[in-house]
């Protein structure tokens, strides 16, 4: 595959058949690395939001909400909340709330923020994501905190009570939650008309949120206006933008070339990658690895890191460390660092210009990963961060044409889809009913979901028995099936595993389904097939779910203090001890609904009927040719080849799984081979069973 041909910034010849863009994108003031020789006031009064302090503090005592509009950078999330704390909004044991849609973003902003006021993280300042929590109940003021994470403390404090101002920030990513709480928090302020909400965003429609908020409709009288609209303006630096005259075949390897490219032909700067998901970045940093014995003794050396979601705390410090003398340093990292996370010396940015995006495929009536086209809002972000401490250069993976300004029929949105409208939505509204609110086509969504997934939930949770007959909340069961932090499948699990009496073991199931990568699994060659031997010691032949089960037990009688035997065995010693941590306070929950835990003594088929019972939507048979088709709606499925079942037929022919991603096909995940009457006896109002085979309801 040749190399991606960029058109370089300024050194083009006229009528080149590239194209290439120059914006004044992103912004920020020397970052604190550039600035490690000032005090940390000093760097907070170098930054672009500090000459705002003053008109912020003013528009949040009068406006009950305030929309702040801001370059990526700014100081939004770190100071605006030290402000409000300085200026006496968290007196009388009140609290700043302030919410980000990452867990990533929560804790490392949280660390940043405990560092400037010169406390110890947890104690003055503190965060709180799931299953984590770093706060004192009596001594936080500031709390950073997933917005899931506050969503459900509705359920505990209706009113949110202790906060005096919750911000909600980066909004312009539209999550579930997100939307959730903005509706929520419209509802609370009717009671609580003390209460401020601010809505912060490097990027966002404005406009929307005032008319949503403001409660002076027609505007004839502004001294009337609940709501303002604050614009920090900030010093920027420019970026230059360059696209590739056609669209690559493969992003992944025209991101790698563009890395050496830009290592070999650049003056000096850390880069920044943006993919799609944790496989291919791992497959770009192996790749990286493979070629770095290419690059000359004399070049500065590469440091590649990756960053996503469910990278381990340790792991996430190494990016935002320094890289070391005559070295570059090269994140490969999904769409978290676009605001989120703020990692200092970028100077570069490759996009490929994909997202992986959660979406409701109506085909199998199920949630889908899938990779789609990046919004121009996303893009612009992305190539914001480049423009940082100094002007910058981002590498568009893609050509012009496609950009929706210039191109109607492009495939790139202008703005991310709200999450609410594009995916399944049964453990939202679940959380909806259990705060009271039962009539869910009344509740005040910014972007309403469609009516036929509404429609789709109300069944799903009637088969599972979370709501009855007249669609209210069923008592204890669907109350609790709300408080527990999984989603409905797995909750329903855990909740109705006293019944089948294998407690023990669908706690240990239900956590180890929260992790990612138990197995340290080698691509290609000998390591990989001695990955495969070392997990074959574990195998279930009823599926992964069981084959997780024997991992965990066999980690806790044997690795959990040895991490040489982990190492042996190719089990990830990390996302084992998480899993550890998960099961304590999942169990926590039973021992409060007052369930009891016991163990089923091996009976594998009363832990698989167990499974049956939250998992029967997702149910699917073995077809001849090998492929598998979902149960309800007939849609092709197939095995992930990290399952256990991918080299195995179920003996039964049917199996249930955890979820599906959607990459060159629909792959099933963490299987588990059961039989058919179990579904109709176990599901009777979502399947009958007639002429010998079993049908939809």
């Amino acid at each position: 595959m040749p190399p991606p041909q960029f058109w370089k910034p300024g050194a083009a010849a006229p009528g080149s058949s590239l194209d290439r863009e120059t914006e004044a994108e992103g912004s920020l003031l020397p970052s604190t690395s550039r600035n490690a020789h000032l005090s940390l006031e000093a760097q907070r009064q170098r930054l672009p939001i500090y000459k705002h302090r003053e008109k912020l503090l003013y528009c949040v005592e009068k406006y009950r909400v305030v929309i702040v509009v801001g370059q990526t950078g700014s100081g939004k999330s770190t100071q605006i909340p030290q402000y409000l704390h300085e200026a006496g909004w968290t007196k009388e044991n009140h609290v700043v709330a302030c919410t980000q849609p990452r867990r990533v973003a929560a804790t490392s902003v949280a660390t940043r923020v405990a560092e400037e006021v010169g406390s110890v993280l947890g104690d003055e300042v503190g965060y709180s994501i799931r299953f984590e929590e770093l706060s004192s109940p009596t001594r936080t003021r500031i709390k950073y905190m997933t917005d899931g994470m506050l969503f459900r403390e509705t359920m505990m404090d209706p009113l949110l009570s202790r906060y005096s101002v919750i911000m909600i920030d980066e909004a312009h990513e539209r999550g579930a939650y997100t939307d959730l709480l903005l509706g929520l928090l419209k509802k609370i302020m009717r009671k609580r008309p003390e209460l401020r909400v601010i809505i912060s965003s490097a990027t966002i429609d404005a406009e929307d949120f005032l008319e949503y908020f403001n409660s002076n409709a027609d505007g004839t009288d502004r001294t009337k206006d609940d709501a303002i609209i604050v614009s920090l303006e900030g010093r920027m630096f420019p970026v230059e933008v360059c696209y590739l005259k056609d669209p690559p075949v493969d992003y992944v390897e025209a991101a790698v070339q563009t890395v050496f490219n830009i290592h070999m032909k650049e003056p000096p700067g850390d880069i920044l990658v943006f993919l799609t998901g944790r496989e291919e970045i791992d497959g770009a940093l192996q790749t990286v690895a493979d070629r770095i014995q290419t690059i000359s003794k004399a070049a500065p050396k590469l440091l590649p890191l990756p960053l996503y979601a469910t990278l381990p705390p340790e792991e996430q410090d190494l990016i935002f460390e320094p890289p070391p003398r005559d070295t570059r340093k090269i994140i490969f990292s999904t769409n978290i660092a676009e605001a989120s996370v703020t990692i200092d010396g970028i100077k570069y940015v490759v996009d490929s210009g994909f997202v992986k995006m959660k979406t409701f495929n109506p085909r199998n009536g199920m949630d889908v990963l899938s990779v789609t086209p990046c919004s121009l809002a996303s893009a612009n972000q992305r190539a914001g961060r480049a423009g940082r401490t100094s002007a910058g250069k981002c590498f568009r993976l893609y050509p012009s044409s496609v950009i929706p300004t210039r191109n109607p029929y492009s495939p790139m949105p202008i703005s991310t889809p709200p999450e609410l409208t594009r995916s399944d939505i049964s453990v939202y509204l679940l959380q909806l009913k259990a705060l009271g609110i039962d009539n869910l086509a009344k509740f005040d969504f910014m972007s309403p979901p469609p009516s036929e997934m509404m429609v789709r939930a109300l069944e799903f949770w009637y088969c599972l028995k979370a709501i009855d007959e007249e669609g209210r909340l069923t008592r204890p069961l669907g109350v609790r099936m709300a408080e527990v932090p999984l989603d409905p499948m797995m909750a329903a699990i855990l909740l109705n595993s006293q019944e089948f009496r294998c407690g023990e073991e669908i706690l240990t199931i239900a956590a180890m389904t929260q992790v990612q990568n138990v197995f340290n699994m080698s691509d290609g060659g000998n390591k990989a097939m001695l990955s495969e031997l070392e997990r074959r010691k574990f195998t279930a032949e009823e599926g992964d779910h069981l084959t997780l089960l024997n991992a965990y037990n066999a980690f806790t009688r044997y690795g959990q203090k040895d991490k040489s035997w982990c190492g042996n065995h190719r089990i990830n010693h990390k996302a084992l001890s998480r899993a550890m941590a998960i099961r304590k306070q999942l169990k926590k929950y039973l021992d409060r609904f007052g369930i009891k835990v016991e163990s089923c003594q091996g009976d594998a088929k009363r832990l698989r009927r167990c499974l049956v019972s939250g998992y029967f939507k997702n149910a699917a048979r073995m077809m001849p040719d090998g492929t598998y088709r979902s149960a309800r709606e007939n849609a092709v499925l197939h095995v992930h080849p990290s399952s256990v079942m991918f080299t195995r037929q179920p003996s039964t022919g049917w199996v249930i799984f955890h979820e599906v991603i959607e990459t060159t096909k629909s792959f099933m995940r963490d299987l588990t081979v059961v039989e058919e009457e179990w579904l109709v006896e176990l599901a009777p109002h979502f399947y009958t069973f007639k002429g010998g085979g079993l049908k939809k309801h």
